[in-house]
């Protein structure tokens, strides 16, 4: 038989909204009135064609090999075929990691539960038509522009669009913007505003797009190709003029000449090799469920040297289980509990004392029940007592108000009223947050928390929930104690980044003492000092100080995450944040790299620059890894395509200023390239490299190809001049080229040496081997007419291999010398 009082409640109560029929549905997608905000996660194939045949330098390149056509002959041009490979290898790597991203995009798109047709169905974003009802839960992001037309103490955080920080509390009629996400409670909110036409579309749009800009590592790049650019200009003038005019030349030489002393100017490859490198690193991480939604993310995780993490989710599974319940003495107090003394009573001295405790247990069971009940959206703790404690047979237990849980406050609550008809509101939430510091109860709390267990306190209140000092004057009741999942893969990880001298620190709405016992399990250094958030300072560069100290602090908000994320970065870390709930949306938007787990809210998915789909931490290192490999390598091989800049732009003032011969044809440098640069780069760009990448990446690559292009470039010269006194009559000049030539190979091998360090077989292997390459074409007839390249009597190739080998001792020096002089 029902309860009079609840059905008359029930009479009350708005019937839910159905929703719109699939025949409107049909009429607004005809009329287009669809969310088509194209939301992708790559650029298009088009995108990715024009980005990679379209540049300044193939036009450069493209230019000079049609002047080399004219002028001939073909083996002149052979750099021309180069850029062409070079530019089809990085469209393909480029589309393969288009096609990795766009299928894991699928995997972890938001798909909005809509109402149609009276049902809940799930759909893609896309799908959302105007005057769509939308369910709500906390951590849904709000993906269109919409009115609420239900609300269950419903909080959304729209610091994201507007910067205001605190939540707004939505009733009927308030309006939603796109954008924003739900910290607490559930509602339901129909669609206003689709597309284009939403608040924050192009916002979303442009934040989940997978993008190549806002990278110092591109940005240098970019930088020394702009430096390269005005250097060519005035450089190919005087060439052009020294070869035609002052030396006489025929003018299809001369042009041949200029062609040579600019192409290699041009570091074509470079460009080529930081966008296969960044495709190749998304393509690994694609095959370990791991979405990068944007690309600059694996560079910013190659600088990271402090990583946050959140321990649910993070450290400890999503999932909890009830391990026991303690009841405290409010117990007694609770109406029906001291029924069930009465009861024990009668059997009379200790088995009254049963009784009661069971009569006062059973009734805890059922409020906690009814409090599971009450939330439509439980998060993990909440689930766990569900399932520990279902909600009660028999006449039900009716909820008058409720207070959804927020990482916030701490706490959830409700107005029960029992099967009896009697009122009571009750809290569930952080003891040392209900309960004022002195009380007697969280003795036991901190016994509990010391061994890693979480504790929820159960407590009555003697205020409404709508009173803002509900919290005042609780009798508590009860102890929920929780035990939490240890993930089997976080120890492991948390080593990896201790030996990668990567800085952990949990950071945690939990109680501190219980997240250090956690973390103290798993082995994290200095889990011993758990550290209170609410006793930080607010100041920045104090909180700063004590991020730096500790490693573990627990009992901290939203906004506190985001502030710590703010500290550290102060005083200069690069900060990577975890996280899976709403609570930590704010710290990863702010963070240098925001990761999400895969079964994490919408929201977090949303702002997170990688998303971890498989739920694994362990998945981090490797992220880490291929961060680190992608962006040492490119500094590393960025040295040797600078260092031939370097020395391109010397011999060409030095032949401009000695008024001689260009000692090179095009052909001859397209040898030396492919030899010590373009093959070689191409291997050392996807070697493994753990070392952290370090920022200023221009001064860091300059600091030695300037002096290693300045050496090559002299010692070339002073071979040239050598060989110029050396040899005279007929063929003169091309024997002249040819032991220029050596001299530059074997410089520039030294060069390919050093870069190469440390040594591995394979690194050696490949050292030899493009030194191999070049004995080949001089020991091979037709090469040698290929390329014109003949080494002439034995005088002047020997001396050129001395003047190599005192050039390769100056790089040594200058390798230790500015390795002291301008530190990494």
């Amino acid at each position: 038989m029902s309860d009079p009082a609840q059905t008359a409640t029930e009479e009350h109560l708005p019937a839910p909204h159905p929703g719109l029929s699939a025949s409107e549905v049909a009429e607004r997608v005809a009329r287009g009135e669809v969310n088509d905000v194209p939301v992708r996660s790559s650029r298009s194939t088009a995108e990715i064609v024009r980005a990679n045949v379209f540049t300044r330098f193939n036009a450069i390149i493209g230019v000079l090999f049609l002047i080399i056509l004219v002028v001939g002959p073909l083996q002149d041009g052979l750099f021309g075929f180069v850029i062409v490979a070079n530019t089809a290898i990085g469209i393909v790597q480029e589309l393969r990691a288009k096609k990795t991203l766009d299928s894991l995009a699928v995997i972890g798109e938001a798909r909005p539960t809509v109402r149609r047709g009276g049902a809940p169905c799930p759909i893609p974003t896309s799908g959302i038509v105007l005057d769509d009802v939308i369910e709500l839960g906390p951590g849904d992001k709000c993906v269109v522009d919409g009115r609420v037309l239900e609300a269950d103490g419903l909080e959304i955080d729209e610091s994201l669009l507007t910067g205001e920080a605190d939540p707004v509390l939505k009733r009927p009629g308030d309006p939603i913007m796109s954008g924003s996400f739900v910290v607490a409670g559930g509602g339901v909110f129909a669609a206003t505003k689709v597309g284009r036409e939403a608040y924050a579309a192009q916002l979303a749009e442009e934040a989940s797009r997978f993008t190549l800009v806002h990278s110092e590592l591109r940005t240098g790049i970019s930088q020394i190709l702009k430096y390269v650019t005005w250097m060519m200009i005035p450089t190919a003038i005087g060439l052009i003029l020294s070869q035609w005019i002052i030396q006489d030349h025929d003018w299809r030489e001369a042009v041949r000449r200029m062609v040579a002393g600019i192409v290699p100017m041009v570091p074509e490859g470079l460009v080529l090799l930081t966008s296969v490198a960044f495709a190749i690193g998304v393509i690994r991480l694609g095959r370990k469920q791991c979405l990068v939604q944007e690309l600059p993310a694996i560079e910013g995780l190659a600088r990271v040297d402090v990583v946050c993490l959140d321990k649910t989710g993070t450290l400890t599974e999503g999932g909890m289980d009830v391990s026991e319940l303690r009841l405290l003495d409010g117990a007694a107090h609770a109406e029906g509990g001291g029924r069930g003394g009465e009861q024990g009573g009668e059997e009379g001295g200790r088995g009254g004392e049963e009784g009661g405790e069971k009569g006062h247990e059973a009734y805890v069971r059922q409020v906690l029940g009814a409090l599971g009940k009450a939330d439509p959206r439980p998060n993990a703790s909440l689930q766990a007592i569900i399932d520990a404690y279902p909600s009660p047979d028999g006449p039900h237990w009716q909820c008058t108000d409720s207070l959804p849980f927020s990482s916030a406050r701490k706490y959830s609550g409700a107005a029960l009223r029992s099967p009896d008809g009697e009122s009571a509101t009750w809290l569930l939430g952080a003891p040392d947050v209900l309960l004022p510091a002195d009380d007697p109860a969280l003795a036991h709390v901190e016994e509990l928390n010391a061994k890693g267990l979480r504790v929820l306190l159960l407590a009555r209140a003697t205020r409404g929930l709508d009173d803002p000092g509900v919290t005042d004057g609780v009798r508590p009741t009860g102890l929920v104690v929780l035990e939490q999942r240890l993930r089997p893969d976080a120890g492991a990880t948390l080593r990896y980044f201790a030996e990668q001298d990567v800085s952990a620190k949990v950071i945690s709405g939990d109680n501190a003492v219980s997240v250090g016992a956690v973390a103290a399990k798993l082995g994290l250094t200095g889990a011993t000092g758990p550290v209170d958030a609410r006793r930080l300072p607010a100041e920045r560069e104090a909180m700063g100080r004590a991020l730096d100290e500790g490693a573990v602090f627990g009992r901290v908000t939203p906004q506190q995450k985001r502030d710590m994320v703010g500290a550290l970065q102060h005083r200069g870390h690069t900060v990577a944040m975890t996280g899976d709930g709403v609570n930590d949306v704010l710290a990863l938007k702010d963070a240098d790299i925001g990761v999400s787990m895969g079964s994490g809210s919408e929201a977090t998915r949303a702002v997170a620059q990688i998303v971890l789909l498989n739920n694994s931490f362990a998945t981090l290192p490797s992220v880490v890894a291929e961060g680190r490999r992608v962006i040492g390598n490119i500094t590393r091989v960025a040295t040797l395509f600078l260092t031939k800049t370097v020395y391109s732009v010397l011999l060409a003032i030095l032949v401009v200023c000695s008024q001689v011969p260009y000692p090179f044809l095009p052909r001859h440098l397209t040898l030396l390239s492919t030899l010590t640069i373009g093959v070689p780069a191409f291997f050392l760009a996807l070697a493994p490299n753990k070392e952290r990448a370090k920022p200023h990446f221009v001064r860091r690559v300059m600091r030695y190809a300037i002096p290693a292009g300045a050496i090559a470039g002299v010692a070339t010269f002073a071979a040239y001049l050598l060989a110029r006194h050396y040899y005279t009559g007929p063929g003169a000049l091309d024997a002249e080229t040819s032991a220029a030539t050596l001299t530059l190979f074997l410089i520039s091998l030294w060069v390919l040496a050093i870069i190469a360090r440390p040594y591995t077989w394979w690194r050696i292997g490949l050292v030899l081997a493009m030194a191999a390459g070049f004995l080949v074409v001089l020991a091979t007839p037709w090469l040698q007419h290929f390329f014109a390249l003949k080494l002439v009597g034995e005088t002047m190739p020997w001396a050129a291999v001395a003047i190599a080998a005192t050039a390769a001792a100056a790089l040594e020096l200058a390798w230790r010398w500015v390795g002291r002089r301008f530190p990494a």
